[in-house]
């Protein structure tokens, strides 16, 4: 598997230097094509920082962020909004769904604004509904779909272009368990029928445990990390419970 997205440590500061703030000290690690990888850490740890890093939605104050070998901080601000269209996907906390757009619609939109043909986009549209279990709902409104088919839309929306990489940032974090759920397996199925490389950024550990590996910052750096193997959920599940316990702060230090 080839990496897809390479860190070299990567600082942020926010600031003078009478006042600085580390949000990120030195960050390096990198995510394999097909992977899911999970992000945690307590509140100010700088998960946040290091997604809107590697977004393009934040810039580093050193170090070098790679996507498929291109080097992002070198890329020009008013090439930076078509580079992150073409190249990432993201999956939103609210999903941002366009009420206005029918979900064949919403889904579409990226392929739209990177002007694929309307041939193209009709199959492209069909064949991701489908995976996705959503194709009999593609000529209804968001308003009148259910709360998992929503999910579902923001998900297809999210890879229907192919990115190279797929973003999401606490996406179930405003769910109940049972959406949350229903939420995280779709992610998954994503990775599995789709190839698509996923970081997923969460403070919650039933989330984290849907990943492959998980990655653990501490004031900016990265505390430790641990690979899911052939382990059954629940065992990674209760591997991320003992990490946090070690990072410590109490129950709701991740919040």
């Amino acid at each position: 598997m080839k990496e897809i997205l390479k860190l070299e440590h990567i600082q942020k500061y926010y600031g003078n230097q009478g006042n600085l703030t580390k949000a990120i000290q030195d960050i390096s690690f990198s995510v394999r094509e097909g992977e899911f990888l999970g992000i945690m850490g307590s509140s100010g740890s700088g998960k946040t920082t290091l997604l809107n890093c590697i977004s393009t939605i934040d810039t580093v104050s050193a170090g070098n962020v790679f996507l498929d070998g291109t080097d992002v901080t070198r890329i020009r601000e008013k090439e930076l909004a078509k580079f992150r269209r073409e190249n990432l996907g993201f999956i939103f906390q609210d999903f941002n769904l366009l009420d206005t757009l029918t979900v064949g619609e919403n889904i579409a939109f990226a392929l739209t604004i990177n002007r694929v043909p309307a041939k193209d986009i009709d199959k492209r549209v069909e064949e991701t509904a489908k995976s996705l279990n959503i194709l009999d709902i593609l000529n209804k409104y968001p308003y009148e779909i259910s709360g998992g088919q929503k999910q579902r839309c923001a998900c297809a929306r999210a890879i229907i272009h192919s990115p190279k990489l797929v973003l999401a940032d606490e996406p179930t974090g405003a769910l109940d368990s049972h959406s949350a759920q229903m939420l995280l397996e779709t992610i998954r199925s994503m990775k599995e029928k789709l190839s698509a490389t996923i970081l997923l950024v969460t403070h919650d550990a039933f989330s984290a445990s849907y990943a492959d590996r998980i990655l653990f910052l501490k004031d900016g750096l990265i505390f430790t990390e641990i690979l899911k193997g052939k382990q059954d959920r629940r065992e990674f599940f209760n591997r991320i419970l003992d990490v946090l316990a070690m990072l410590g702060g109490g129950p709701n230090a991740f919040y």
